[in-house]
């Protein structure tokens, strides 16, 4: 298992679209962890609480809010902050509300991804770009598991603007690698961890049924995905950044994120050792009328970055569940949450540096 570097982190300028939201907040987190001095880009945090306000993470970075659909502020951040690398994680990352509200998913998804790389197009100081997508840019299989080489399809107004984006991106390959900027995409999978408040996402409807007593609605309880830790998608996220930063030719293009496929739990057995967790077990499971179509199975192949880039999960989606658990635990006892926020994050630090 290849070892994050602080010694790479140290000091490097280094900007977070999207950190407010989720993994935004904890990929800040984490970076400040190995020594980074991060600028964050972001509109207010979407949900009430957030894990953003809850840790006091603008408090850590330099945060700037606004919205990645206006090119002008993003490039006056983008100018000002010079950075060296650039995680791209902003955008409107629901599914249903990308059926509720396709016009403005495609904005933020697609133009906020064409405003970003207009952006770094002349600052000369970005040597690294990582736009995250998601495992949902695949068109629709048979349940294997998909490598990167797999044929892109949007089912929908959130997988299309992604899919747009990851066009969009490869598309300005040309002139990044004259440029001297190494850019590539990670697809990552399903992410859990404390901190998520999200509509329409399952850990969080399962707090919110077990903070209420209220039953569970699913859309798809038979439906498999690739679950694993916040944690674990973003060492995998850095991981591409340093090997990017060291052989941009080797690194760039797309890159998938994900525990073994076929070990995966369907939604209603996630849902059901969630709320065992929290101690709201045995609570009604109900499956959700009218929902949109998803796919019923989803994998991906993560071969080429457990071969090239050293990576794999460190945690099973037990482990992932016992983690994530703890955390809402923490929150729901009134617990310090920085403290717990930090404890999680030297845990996993520590149980990254001792894999061989």
């Amino acid at each position: 298992m290849a070892q994050l570097d602080p010694d790479f982190w140290r000091g490097r300028r280094v900007l977070v679209t999207g950190s407010s939201g989720f993994k935004g907040a904890w990929l800040s987190l984490l970076l400040r962890r190995l020594g980074a001095e991060v600028t964050g880009l972001s509109l207010q945090p979407p949900t009430e609480p957030s894990l953003f306000q809850l840790v006091s993470v603008a408090d850590q970075i330099d945060q700037h809010v606004g919205d990645v659909r206006d090119a002008k502020w993003l490039r006056s951040v983008v100018d000002e902050a010079r950075p060296e690398l650039v995680f791209h994680l902003a955008a409107q990352a629901l599914v249903l509300e990308g059926f509720a509200d396709p016009i403005g998913t495609y904005a933020s998804n697609v133009m906020g991804t064409v405003h970003l790389l207009q952006a770094l197009r002349t600052q000369e100081s970005a040597r690294v770009l990582v736009n995250v997508t998601t495992d949902k840019v695949y068109a629709s299989g048979d349940g294997r598991p998909h490598p990167e080489d797999d044929r892109l399809g949007g089912a929908g107004p959130y997988s299309a603007s992604k899919v747009c984006s990851e066009v969009v991106t490869e598309a300005a390959a040309s002139w990044a690698k004259q440029r001297g900027l190494a850019v590539a995409t990670a697809r990552s999978g399903n992410t859990l961890g404390g901190g998520d408040w999200a509509a329409n996402r399952l850990v969080p409807d399962c707090v919110r049924a077990a903070a209420s007593g209220g039953s569970l609605a699913i859309r798809h309880p038979g439906a498999v995905r690739p679950w694993q830790f916040v944690l674990d998608s973003l060492a995998g996220y850095i991981l591409l950044a340093e090997s990017l930063a060291a052989d941009p030719e080797r690194f760039e293009g797309a890159w998938n994120f994900a525990p073994p496929p076929f070990h995966e739990p369907p939604v209603h057995e996630l849902a059901s050792a969630v709320l065992t967790g929290l101690g709201a077990a045995p609570a009604t499971i109900e499956e959700q009328r009218g929902a949109p179509p998803e796919a019923a199975v989803l994998r991906l192949d993560s071969a080429k970055a457990r071969a090239e880039l050293g990576w794999r999960p460190q945690l099973d989606w037990r482990a992932c569940v016992e983690w994530t658990v703890a955390w809402y635990r923490g929150w729901l006892d009134g617990d310090d949450l920085e403290a717990l926020t930090s404890a999680q994050l030297d845990r996993y630090l520590d149980m990254h540096s001792r894999q061989p």
